[in-house]
């Protein structure tokens, strides 16, 4: 499991494995890590402790103790991505999900509690299927036709592992599922990129959802497209909820109503227009107008965004990760290094968060 593990981590890191050796000082020939990569042979302890840190990986990613691997593999992306963006991606979901599964075992819980919506994966007729597959989910989930206030948080008491991370610019998110050894159920995951608005980010993760829930085998992948877009947009602005509020039909818009209704619903201003005219509160040419007049540049520039440039990635995080290794760690079941090795934060920080600022600058002292 170490070839697949360093072949992925070089890949990331964008070396050639001349350009690793030499990241390493020469510790070991470029050959010597093809045939690493091979799984031909098998680096010791010092060699692998060279290449973590010549890779910006941990040693246990690099061990692969939990063997597990993803499959199904599905990036939204805004142009098609390069090799090493993959593996960039792969590589941090890989190590991710390894400390994930850790605090797991720790804890003693189960992993796989996936309360899936849906019997089994839908079959769509068309792409317009997905309006009442998203009222079907919501229902199911005894959501109401109340807005939902924080998408992140309800995919994790659902059982999804949702990961938010600092992704390439051109990835969005991605579905997977990570498979383990043993028969051990597949688990599925998404992940989000939290250098996106949290606007965008909300769509990602309702988008994300659809796929998981949608049989592709019934639709083309331009119509698959089309039902996740459409379910992401019923999902998350129920249509009886802002028939209410709106009215219907509308022959005009004003500005400050819009941007009421996007911090309403929380999702971005395009996406709100598109809303409006998929349940036809607004005619097509209400919506062309739109974007020539008061909506102009809000396909590139959200207005009046509801997370500040500045504190990007902030709201709406996946914190359950966080709040398992606090809970293992006040039970005494972490070692304080252990739980900073987990979060990948500083001592003194992780101290901080178990007993409070001022009780853990106290003790020092």
């Amino acid at each position: 499991m170490i070839a697949d593990r360093l072949r992925l981590a070089r890949r990331k890191a964008g070396f050639s494995l001349r350009d690793l050796s030499a990241a390493m000082d020469g510790k070991v020939t470029a050959q010597a890590i093809g045939k690493y990569e091979r799984g031909e042979s098998t680096p010791s302890s010092g060699v692998l402790l060279a290449l973590s840190k010549a890779l910006g990986v941990s040693l246990s990613y690099l061990l692969d103790t939990r063997e597990i691997k993803l499959s199904g593999v599905e990036f939204r992306t805004k142009a098609n991505t390069s090799a090493r963006e993959r593996a960039q991606v792969e590589t941090e979901v890989l190590e991710r999900i390894d400390r994930y599964l850790q605090i797991e075992l720790v804890l003693e819980l189960d992993s796989a509690h996936w309360q899936c919506p849906v019997a089994r994966p839908r079959k769509l007729r068309d792409a317009g299927d997905a309006e009442k597959l998203a009222a079907d989910v919501r229902d199911k989930w005894n959501l109401g036709l109340d807005p939902i206030p924080n998408m992140t948080e309800l995919l994790e008491e659902k059982g999804l592992k949702v990961l938010t991370v600092p992704l390439p610019e051109r990835v969005s998110g991605i579905t997977c599922m990570v498979r383990r050894p043993d028969a051990q159920a597949e688990l599925p995951v998404i992940v989000v990129n939290d250098q996106f608005p949290l606007e965008r980010r909300r769509l990602t993760l309702a988008h994300e959802l659809a796929h998981r829930l949608i049989d592709s085998e019934t639709l083309s992948d331009k119509d698959e497209e089309k039902a996740a877009n459409l379910f992401a947009g019923a999902f998350l602005v129920p249509r009886d909820h802002l028939l209410r509020e709106v009215g219907k039909p509308r022959n005009a818009l004003g500005y400050r109503e819009l941007i009421d209704l996007k911090r309403l619903y929380r999702v971005s201003g395009a996406a709100l227009l598109m809303r409006l005219r998929q349940l036809d509160v607004i005619s097509e040419s209400t919506l062309v107008y739109a974007f020539q007049s008061i909506a102009r540049g809000w396909r590139t520039q959200e207005p009046y965004e509801l997370e500040p440039p500045e504190e990007r990635g902030r709201q709406e995080r996946a914190l359950r990760f966080e709040r398992l290794c606090y809970r293992a760690l006040a039970e005494g079941l972490i070692s304080l290094s252990k739980a900073a090795e987990l979060l990948r934060l500083p001592v003194p920080e992780v101290e901080a968060g178990l007993k409070g600022p001022q009780s853990a600058d106290a003790e020092r002292r």
